[in-house]
């Protein structure tokens, strides 16, 4: 295996400023385009108005340049990344410039063929995501038909021997398969589960009505996962993170604004976190016009929430400030209309009661139906973020949900 503790051969660190250490992370968000069409994809709601991708070269450079400040593990995702056909060459100069990559993927184009190919190109392992553990489910929520796909490509995953990582996004509709979850990554050999819990922002935001889950789904599915790790701990390592609404304490954001993760956009704009481009009065640069050993050092984005400097009351004095460092930046803005506030999921902010009501309205079975027949579940696809777009520059734009999957 690639020792990372070391840069590549020909690549030599930068001198950095001591006190903020190099990206370790890379997040190579390739393009915008997907064939599946999830409500809770993070994607921006308006991705359809940054269409523009960079080009081969350009993600040359920008893998170069970030190894080169000490960037170590390279993420390749979307979108879906493999509707570029360029991935394999990406992950050859990856491979040379010494970073561990993942490929996020929803299956959808991993051909046997072209697994192939990315064995040979030095890709280190797949994160696979499925929706749900049946077919029903799984086609409903990504508005498609490719269960079997997403079967079939485990499969061969496992045969071209690939470590594999099985993702499944968690909320209101499938929090109580999570049983039968376990039971197919099992099936399927994966090394790894990722039971990744909905966190609120982009599409998901906008389907926070028909996605939040109860406590008591939370806390049975929980329960679950506890049996399963004592039962099978030793064959399938199982990651389940809490949704930050039922927590008393936030998280912190990314492990820290501009402390550990590097996002890179399809157009170039380089990002604190996956959802910092819908933060207002943050000027994001571009990697098409300014180096990233300045953007990540230099940068106003990367500087405005970094360290402690920035921080409001109640979360200067806090004792705590130190372990979750204000929380999340963009749940702040969209609870309070303030990223510069304390993360409302945490019971000491003055807006915590914008999340205990989030969650109590999740707990109403009436308040649900009511909203699942007034408001339907609006998927992540192009005529959607086109309205979307067109609302935000125009308020008058009626935004309506779309898809063609089958009723759950």
């Amino acid at each position: 295996m690639t020792d990372l503790s070391q840069p590549a051969a020909g690549v030599q660190p930068d001198d950095t400023a001591a006190s903020v250490p190099p990206p370790l992370w890379l997040l190579a968000e390739l393009t915008y385009r997907c064939p599946l069409h999830c409500a809770f994809c993070y994607n921006p709601l308006d991705y359809t108005d940054h269409s523009r991708e960079l080009s081969t070269a350009q993600w040359i450079d920008v893998l170069r340049e970030a190894r080169a400040i000490g960037a170590v593990q390279l993420g390749f995702s979307g979108g879906e990344p493999l509707v570029r056909d360029d991935v394999e060459v990406l992950v050859e100069e990856a491979h040379k410039l010494g970073f561990y990559t993942n490929l996020i993927t929803s299956g959808v184009g991993l051909t046997d063929q072209r697994l192939g190919d990315l064995k040979a190109a030095g890709l280190d392992h797949i994160q696979l995501s499925f929706q749900d553990s049946t077919q029903q489910l799984n086609d409903f929520l990504s508005s498609t038909r490719t269960f079997e796909l997403k079967q079939r490509v485990a499969a061969s995953i496992k045969r071209h021997g690939f470590p594999m990582v099985l993702n499944c996004v968690l909320h209101r509709y499938n929090l109580p398969h999570v049983g039968k979850i376990i039971d197919m990554a099992l099936a399927m050999g994966a090394e790894y589960l990722e039971l990744a819990n909905t966190q609120y922002y982009g599409w998901a935001h906008a389907n926070e009505a028909q996605l939040m889950p109860t406590r008591e789904q939370l806390e049975e599915a929980e329960a679950v996962v506890a049996h399963y790790r004592r039962t099978h701990g030793e064959r399938c390592k199982i990651f389940f993170v809490v949704p930050d609404y039922f927590e008393h304490r936030p998280k912190r954001c990314m492990n820290g604004w501009g402390a550990v993760f590097l996002g890179v956009a399809p157009d170039g704009v380089a990002l604190p976190c996956h959802a910092a481009r819908g933060l207002p009065g943050l000027t994001l640069p571009n990697v098409k016009e300014t180096p990233l050993r300045e953007i990540w050092y230099e940068s106003d984005a990367f500087n405005r929430f970094r360290g402690l400097h920035w921080l409001k009351e109640p979360c200067r004095s806090c004792e705590e400030k130190e372990h979750d460092l204000g929380g999340c930046r963009c749940q702040a803005y969209l609870l309070t209309g303030d990223a510069a506030n304390a993360d409302p999921v945490c019971d000491k902010s003055p807006f915590h009661e914008t999340v205990v009501k989030v969650v109590q309205r999740a707990a109403s079975a009436s308040a649900a139906a009511t909203v699942a027949r007034e408001q339907p579940i609006l998927f992540r696809n192009d005529a959607n973020s086109r309205k979307l777009a067109a609302a935000a520059r125009e308020p008058d734009v009626t935004v309506i949900s779309g898809g063609s999957g089958a009723k759950p």
